[in-house]
Protein backbone atom coordinates (compact mmCIF):
# COMPACT_ATOMS: atom_id res chain seq x y z
CA UNK A 1 0.00 0.00 0.00
CA UNK A 2 0.67 3.58 -0.19
CA UNK A 3 0.84 4.72 3.07
CA UNK A 4 1.19 8.98 4.14
CA UNK A 5 2.41 8.89 7.70
CA UNK A 6 1.60 11.54 9.80
CA UNK A 7 4.80 12.50 11.46
CA UNK A 8 4.63 14.19 14.84
CA UNK A 9 8.60 14.15 15.15
CA UNK A 10 11.88 12.03 13.85
CA UNK A 11 12.67 9.81 16.41
CA UNK A 12 8.57 9.03 16.36
CA UNK A 13 8.87 8.03 12.54
CA UNK A 14 12.00 5.77 12.83
CA UNK A 15 10.31 2.73 14.02
CA UNK A 16 7.02 2.92 11.87
CA UNK A 17 8.56 3.77 9.01
CA UNK A 18 11.14 1.08 9.27
CA UNK A 19 8.16 -1.73 10.13
CA UNK A 20 5.94 -0.29 7.38
CA UNK A 21 9.09 0.04 4.74
CA UNK A 22 9.95 -3.96 5.71
CA UNK A 23 5.76 -4.80 5.66
CA UNK A 24 6.28 -3.92 1.95
CA UNK A 25 4.65 -0.34 2.06
CA UNK A 26 5.41 2.36 -0.06
CA UNK A 27 5.80 5.34 2.53
CA UNK A 28 5.62 8.89 2.62
CA UNK A 29 5.96 11.11 5.72
CA UNK A 30 3.35 14.36 6.52
CA UNK A 31 4.46 16.62 8.72
CA UNK A 32 1.78 18.78 10.17
CA UNK A 33 2.25 20.20 13.50
CA UNK A 34 0.76 23.59 14.43
CA UNK A 35 0.19 22.37 18.17
CA UNK A 36 3.87 22.33 18.88
CA UNK A 37 4.76 25.03 21.42
CA UNK A 38 7.24 27.66 21.66
CA UNK A 39 8.06 27.99 18.21
CA UNK A 40 11.94 27.28 18.72
CA UNK A 41 10.53 23.81 19.63
CA UNK A 42 8.59 23.67 16.18
CA UNK A 43 11.85 24.17 14.02
CA UNK A 44 13.86 21.99 15.89
CA UNK A 45 11.59 19.05 15.62
CA UNK A 46 11.28 20.17 11.74
CA UNK A 47 14.95 20.31 11.56
CA UNK A 48 15.57 16.84 13.04
CA UNK A 49 12.95 15.37 10.69
CA UNK A 50 14.87 17.13 7.93
CA UNK A 51 18.15 15.59 9.09
CA UNK A 52 16.37 11.87 8.90
CA UNK A 53 15.18 12.67 5.95
CA UNK A 54 18.76 13.42 4.82
CA UNK A 55 19.75 10.01 5.61
CA UNK A 56 17.08 7.59 5.10
CA UNK A 57 15.95 9.43 1.33
CA UNK A 58 12.11 8.82 2.45
CA UNK A 59 9.39 11.34 0.79
CA UNK A 60 8.30 14.11 3.02
CA UNK A 61 5.41 16.46 2.01
CA UNK A 62 5.81 18.96 4.78
CA UNK A 63 2.73 21.45 5.69
CA UNK A 64 4.82 23.73 7.46
CA UNK A 65 1.89 25.88 8.63
CA UNK A 66 2.49 27.11 12.14
CA UNK A 67 -1.24 28.15 13.18
CA UNK A 68 -0.73 27.71 16.88
CA UNK A 69 -4.49 30.31 17.35
CA UNK A 70 -6.20 27.42 15.55
CA UNK A 71 -4.78 25.15 18.03
CA UNK A 72 -5.27 26.50 20.98
CA UNK A 73 -8.54 28.24 20.46
CA UNK A 74 -9.77 24.70 19.56
CA UNK A 75 -7.71 23.02 22.75
CA UNK A 76 -9.25 25.61 25.21
CA UNK A 77 -12.45 25.12 23.46
CA UNK A 78 -12.93 21.24 23.55
CA UNK A 79 -13.64 19.06 26.21
CA UNK A 80 -10.28 16.74 25.66
CA UNK A 81 -7.57 19.08 24.52
CA UNK A 82 -6.15 15.83 23.10
CA UNK A 83 -8.65 14.29 21.36
CA UNK A 84 -9.22 17.73 19.51
CA UNK A 85 -5.24 17.51 18.76
CA UNK A 86 -5.37 14.04 17.28
CA UNK A 87 -8.72 15.31 15.25
CA UNK A 88 -6.78 18.37 13.82
CA UNK A 89 -3.84 16.46 12.58
CA UNK A 90 -4.95 13.54 11.36
CA UNK A 91 -7.99 15.24 9.39
CA UNK A 92 -5.47 16.94 7.46
CA UNK A 93 -3.60 13.79 7.24
CA UNK A 94 -6.45 12.19 5.67
CA UNK A 95 -7.31 15.44 3.48
CA UNK A 96 -3.76 14.78 1.84
CA UNK A 97 -3.63 11.58 1.56
CA UNK A 98 -6.81 11.49 -0.45
CA UNK A 99 -6.28 14.17 -2.68
CA UNK A 100 -2.50 12.65 -3.13
CA UNK A 101 -4.41 8.68 -4.21
CA UNK A 102 -2.57 7.42 -0.77
CA UNK A 103 -4.08 4.03 -0.36
CA UNK A 104 -4.03 4.67 3.75
CA UNK A 105 -2.73 7.02 6.53
CA UNK A 106 -1.56 6.40 9.46
CA UNK A 107 0.31 8.18 12.39
CA UNK A 108 3.73 7.74 14.32
CA UNK A 109 1.77 8.75 17.36
CA UNK A 110 0.95 5.18 17.86
CA UNK A 111 4.24 4.47 19.13
CA UNK A 112 3.97 6.42 22.18
CA UNK A 113 3.21 4.98 25.09
CA UNK A 114 1.72 8.58 26.27
CA UNK A 115 -0.70 8.80 24.24
CA UNK A 116 -4.36 8.31 24.34
CA UNK A 117 -3.77 4.87 22.01
CA UNK A 118 -7.58 4.22 21.75
CA UNK A 119 -8.62 7.59 21.32
CA UNK A 120 -5.95 7.69 18.22
CA UNK A 121 -7.66 4.57 16.64
CA UNK A 122 -11.08 5.46 16.86
CA UNK A 123 -10.28 8.67 15.66
CA UNK A 124 -8.33 7.72 12.07
CA UNK A 125 -10.59 5.11 11.40
CA UNK A 126 -13.75 8.10 11.93
CA UNK A 127 -11.63 10.57 10.05
CA UNK A 128 -10.64 7.46 7.38
CA UNK A 129 -15.01 7.02 7.09
CA UNK A 130 -15.68 10.40 6.58
CA UNK A 131 -12.72 11.08 3.79
CA UNK A 132 -13.38 7.94 1.83
CA UNK A 133 -9.61 6.75 3.17
CA UNK A 134 -8.41 3.62 5.28
CA UNK A 135 -6.78 4.64 9.00
CA UNK A 136 -3.90 1.90 9.00
CA UNK A 137 -4.00 0.99 12.70
CA UNK A 138 -0.63 -0.71 14.30
CA UNK A 139 0.38 -0.50 17.57
CA UNK A 140 3.85 0.23 17.05
CA UNK A 141 4.74 0.94 21.23
CA UNK A 142 6.32 -2.72 20.86
CA UNK A 143 8.87 -0.32 19.01
CA UNK A 144 9.20 2.59 21.44
CA UNK A 145 12.51 1.51 23.09
CA UNK A 146 13.61 0.40 19.35
CA UNK A 147 13.05 3.88 17.92
CA UNK A 148 14.72 5.50 21.13
CA UNK A 149 17.81 3.80 20.42
CA UNK A 150 18.08 4.10 16.06
CA UNK A 151 17.57 8.10 17.33
CA UNK A 152 20.14 7.84 19.41
CA UNK A 153 22.34 6.44 16.68
CA UNK A 154 21.64 8.75 14.27
CA UNK A 155 21.95 11.89 16.76
CA UNK A 156 18.09 13.39 16.45
CA UNK A 157 16.75 15.46 18.73
CA UNK A 158 14.56 13.60 21.50
CA UNK A 159 11.93 15.80 23.23
CA UNK A 160 10.82 15.82 26.39
CA UNK A 161 7.48 16.59 26.19
CA UNK A 162 4.15 15.94 23.30
CA UNK A 163 4.47 19.31 21.73
CA UNK A 164 2.00 21.10 23.50
CA UNK A 165 2.00 24.12 25.87
CA UNK A 166 0.00 22.25 28.19
CA UNK A 167 1.96 19.16 28.08
CA UNK A 168 5.01 20.95 28.63
CA UNK A 169 3.29 22.91 31.89
CA UNK A 170 2.33 19.65 33.03
CA UNK A 171 6.06 18.18 32.65
CA UNK A 172 7.59 21.02 34.64
CA UNK A 173 4.66 20.80 37.22
CA UNK A 174 5.51 16.94 37.44
CA UNK A 175 9.28 17.95 38.43
CA UNK A 176 8.25 20.46 40.77
CA UNK A 177 5.99 18.53 42.28
CA UNK A 178 6.86 14.85 42.71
Amino acid sequence: MRILAHVCCAPCFTYPHKQLEEAGHDVTGFFYNPNIHPYLEYMTRLKSLEKYVGVKSVDIIYKDVYDIEKYLKGALESQDRCAFCYELRLEETAKTASSSRFDAFTTTLLISPYQKHELLKKTGEKIGDEYGIEFYYEDFRKGYRESREISKGLELYMQKYCGCIFSEKERYLRQKNP
